[in-house]
């Protein structure tokens, strides 16, 4: 492995720091800054929540009048729009940095080309691309939802050895041990929605919400993700514990008046490549985490709007009789869907595998 350069360096720094708010930034990106001048840090800073200022902003205040002829290191390309913010590639400017070294590039409409374009405009010296590889991974939802109008779909599913997600009764409780189902609460937290089916809210009567999180003591700043229930006929009781809170409910079935007297959002029946569009485009919903049964988690891998499999496999055998993972039936190998591991961690005694759709054709 070659040496890192010195660019690069603080560039993981501040893609670092932007991990600080990869649980209480939604709707906005995780954006890290790292201001150096003469090869010292004078200023960094992240962005914490989507209202508050920008990493940039925060590295500046810091840096003062350090920042004059300084290079500034950001992960994603500064904004160049005002929203509830002043534009950051103008605040580099009037900061007078001398270097800005960018991550990832914007796709957002609003910025796309733009910020860069102002700092150039005023003799700075921009490069792009620094670590794009990595950083692009702090906002994969985000990226792609500003790019194509979709968010990034994650499904998750936890098995046995030989594939059963649940006994024929559809006890359920546990597969996999503590540690990996401490992991699903992290792909929770970074998820704008979880989107399960009703079959699984009747069965579990499960929450679906961060409840705990490694490394972190308080989940005060943590923004929850919208639990989206997939009730086509109007079968979630008013006493389910999902409702507990059901100002971050969402429900795609018929119109039901005792949901809209609680306050949630109702959603029409619609695909599931529409609804995912609608969560996107209209909530502001990027990244989408699918924790359902065997029928709804086989309709996203066959549609192909998985963007990422999680795959926990318990060490346990729990017979031909119990569910299966899935129940797609395909009769000939070329049906079969491929992918690609892109990592494989033990944790306890359980494996999580993530994988990618394979592009390959047989």
């Amino acid at each position: 492995m070659s040496e890192l350069s010195q660019d690069q360096i603080w560039m993981m720094r501040a893609i670092e720091l932007a991990k600080l708010g990869q649980y209480s930034t939604k709707p906005n990106p995780n954006v890290g800054c790292v201001i150096v001048k003469d090869g010292q840090m004078v200023g960094e800073g992240f962005h914490p929540q989507a209202g508050q200022p920008h990493a940039e902003v925060f590295a500046m205040r810091q840096a003062g009048e350090l920042a004059r002829g300084a290079t500034a290191y950001v992960t994603l390309e500064p904004c160049a729009h005002y929203g509830r913010t002043p534009p950051c590639a103008k605040g580099l400017v009037e900061a007078g940095v001398g270097r800005v070294i960018i991550a990832c590039p914007d796709p957002n409409p609003l910025v796309a080309g733009k910020g860069v374009q102002i700092l150039k405009d005023a003799g700075i010296a921009v490069v792009v691309g620094m670590c794009q590889q990595e950083a692009h991974q702090l906002n994969v939802g985000f990226l792609k939802a500003m790019a194509t109008g979709q968010p990034y779909v994650r499904l998750k599913i936890a098995s046995s050895l030989d594939g059963r997600t649940a006994m024929a009764s559809g006890e359920s409780k546990w597969i996999t041990g503590s540690e990996a189902r401490l992991d699903v609460q992290h792909w929770r937290a970074i998820s704008g929605a979880v989107i399960t089916g009703i079959e699984t809210v009747l069965a579990d009567d499960c929450q679906l919400n961060v409840r705990q999180l490694k490394n972190l003591d308080s989940l005060e700043h943590v923004v929850q993700p919208k639990r989206v229930i997939l009730d086509r006929q109007g079968r979630l009781a008013l006493n389910a514990k999902i409702l507990s809170k059901p100002d971050s409910v969402m429900v795609m079935g018929p119109f039901r008046q005792e949901l809209a007297d609680l306050g949630i959002v109702q959603l029409q029946i619609q695909p599931l490549s529409i609804l995912l569009q609608t969560l996107s485009q209209q909530y502001q919903i990027y990244d989408v985490l699918v924790e359902a049964g065997a029928t709804l988690s086989t309709a996203f891998l066959q549609e192909n709007l998985v963007d990422e499999l999680i795959s926990y496999v318990a060490p346990t055998f729990l017979g031909r009789s119990a569910r299966a993972m899935l129940n797609a039936d395909f009769d000939r190998m070329a049906e079969q869907l491929r992918f690609k591991l892109i990592d494989v961690t033990q944790m306890g005694d359980d494996v999580r595998l993530r994988l990618i759709p394979s592009q390959e054709t047989l």
